[in-house]
């Protein structure tokens, strides 16, 4: 798997599909002197993606609060790409940065890891994840109840401003609705 994930000729993407049609599309970029990972939230009717983190050399980070997160694990019905709620957990941690995670996200983390093959006992390792990427850390989130979104703190995130503020409103709401939990 590792001479896969750094194979030059061979940059992965792994399509996270959520509810209204918006997916977070994963891109691992593979170069001779780099690898590289861009978290993007796509909608079928934007004319650009929105980055929600990326460890390149312009680190944008963190995209995704723990509510945010758990919120995404359920796949939609019917959806084509990584739709195993575990796999996405895994998939999607990268972007986590939370300072608050609460103690269910190291249960569910564990689960996770065992459910994809690590030991049983793995909620060290979990916590461990939840600290938050090497190169953003955990950063403090809040609700923006006038923007309807979580906004972050970090100094590399995107997220300092509500998320798709740039939307028509109709659009906005769809992505708040997407990325809010129930």
């Amino acid at each position: 798997m590792l001479d896969t994930l750094q194979d030059p000729s061979a940059w992965l993407m792994f399509t996270v599909p959520l509810i209204g049609g918006f997916a977070i599309i994963v891109h691992i970029n593979s170069g001779e002197d780099f690898a590289t990972t861009d978290y993007f939230l796509t909608h079928p009717h934007w004319s650009r993606d929105l980055v929600l983190a990326s460890d390149d050399q312009d680190r944008i980070g963190p995209g995704l609060c723990w509510p945010e997160l758990a919120a995404l694990l359920e796949a939609p019905a019917d959806a084509a790409g990584v739709t195993d709620p575990h796999a996405r957990l895994l998939l999607l941690l990268p972007v986590l940065g939370d300072a608050a995670v609460p103690e269910e996200a190291v249960t569910a983390v564990a689960e996770a890891l065992a459910a994809q093959g690590a030991p049983e006992a793995s909620e060290t390792l979990a916590g461990r994840l939840l600290q938050g990427h090497p190169m953003w850390g955990a950063e403090d989130w809040w609700f923006d109840d006038d923007g309807e979104s979580w906004l972050c703190g970090g100094d590399h995130s995107s997220r300092k401003v509500p998320l798709g503020d740039h939307l028509p409103p109709p659009q906005r709401a769809a992505l708040a609705a997407c990325l809010t939990p129930r």
